[in-house]
């Protein structure tokens, strides 16, 4: 049996969650997509999955298996697409990861115009607020906030993103002015895991070399954004957030900047690829590049209003 076709029904059967999903998707019978499982399993001398009747599960050495599959499939496409040049077109199953919003709101039509241009693409969009390590989990390609550490990934900036604290006209005018960081202490405030339950970080002030940190009892804590910034948007607290989470609602003026001169610095936004340039990286670049050069533009007039 072909070894990298095998490879091929395996991570099948992986994203499918069942062999027989593999089989369809495939098309090919459940004896054939068995028999390319037990022929790897055989091969490396390991059980790769744990079936029952109802699903499977990766052991330990199949997770292993399954992100090193990925890899050489993946780097194989790119030979063929290399080698074949303008006459070859992206194919097969890209995997990318973003944070659950940026995801959803900006990441998700890029991908759905990459599909309707490349038809013999497949996408699974794992969208998690947490870092995910890209070689282990098999992902193609991700879309990080933070600042990088140095890696042989190829890092393409697309912008940055601002920590702002933010808060609806209504609640502003039936509450005292918040010039400054310490008076946050005295409203209500809507917390979330990522931005502090307790306590919010600003840098230093001037002549002083001493992050500054308020302390506060929320008076809501959620664990998602969408609730954090309806909530806000409705009149009941002060949140904080990034730039992007309430482009809309600053654009509506349904929320304000606050605290602009006390921001700490941007974060940058890059894509990340592990294993070289891919079609999709050619593609979403300069669509999320505009996205964000049009929120650091939208952000710095509404911070401008805001002083």
């Amino acid at each position: 049996m072909d070894r990298i076709d095998a490879m091929k029904v395996f991570v099948a059967a992986v994203d499918e969650g069942s062999l027989a999903g593999a089989g369809r998707k495939l098309r090919r019978s459940p004896a054939a997509v068995s028999r390319a499982i037990a022929f790897l399993e055989h091969h490396v001398g390991a059980e790769l999955l744990h079936r029952t009747t109802r699903s499977l599960k990766l052991s330990d050495a199949g997770q292993r298996y399954a992100a090193a599959c990925r890899r050489i499939l993946t780097e194989l496409e790119e030979a063929d697409i290399s080698a074949g040049g303008e006459r070859s077109v992206p194919r097969g199953t890209l995997t990318v990861t973003a944070p659950v919003v940026v995801g959803e709101d900006v990441l998700r039509p890029v991908l759905d115009a990459f599909m309707a241009d490349y038809p013999a693409v497949s996408v699974r969009l794992v969208m998690l607020d947490r870092t995910v390590n890209l070689i282990d989990e098999g992902i193609d390609v991700a879309l990080r906030i933070a600042h990088l550490t140095d890696s042989n990934f190829i890092a393409i900036k697309l912008g940055e993103v601002r920590r702002v604290v933010a808060a609806s006209p209504g609640y502003l005018a039936q509450h005292p002015l918040i010039s400054e960081p310490a008076d946050l202490a005295k409203h209500q405030i809507i917390a979330m895991t990522h931005f502090g339950l307790d306590s919010w970080s600003f840098p230093p002030a001037a002549k002083s070399k001493i992050a500054r940190a308020v302390q506060f009892t929320p008076r809501l804590v959620v664990n998602t954004v969408r609730a954090a910034v309806a909530s806000a948007s409705e009149g009941h607290g002060v949140t904080r957030l990034f730039s992007y989470h309430i482009a809309d609602e600053i654009r509506d003026g349904r929320l304000r900047i606050l605290l602009v001169k006390d921001e700490h610095p941007p974060l940058p936004v890059h894509l990340l690829a592990p294993q070289g340039r891919f079609a999709f990286v050619d593609f979403a670049t300069p669509r999320l590049k505009r996205y964000f050069e049009r929120l650091s533009r939208e952000a710095s007039k509404a911070g401008a209003k805001a002083r």
